[in-house]
């Protein structure tokens, strides 16, 4: 479907609520600009609506059994002490996870014995 608009002051020019429909667009969303072989393509520019993002309406009840179970297992990891921290610096940090890749890189050698 082709639709004429016109271009008004400072460039600006009204896209038709029909193709607006067809694209998915609304006020306030994104589009970007480009010129290519001669015709002026404008693009919906796809935002994360961070107030929107994983409703408990969008996962399936086996997906919120799971997540429920890792965060259960999360705070009693927490409950329990084993947890790392925290750091004063960052220097500390990644020297408790290197001291770790070691002990992991010790035991491994200490286990592949032939």
């Amino acid at each position: 479907m082709n639709t004429t608009g016109k271009i008004q002051n400072k460039g600006q020019v009204t896209i038709p609520t029909s193709v607006r429909r067809q694209a998915g667009l609304s006020k306030g969303d994104l589009v970007t600009f480009a010129f290519q072989r001669g015709k002026i393509v404008i693009t919906p520019r796809l935002m994360i609506d961070r107030s929107k993002v994983s409703t408990d309406d969008d996962y399936t009840p086996e997906q919120k059994r799971i997540i429920d179970a890792r965060l259960a297992e999360g705070l009693a990891d927490i409950k329990a002490g084993r947890t790392f921290g925290p750091f004063d610096t960052i220097d500390e940090m990644i020297a408790h996870m290197k001291r770790g890749l070691r002990k992991n890189a010790a035991k491994r050698k200490v286990t592949r014995s032939r």
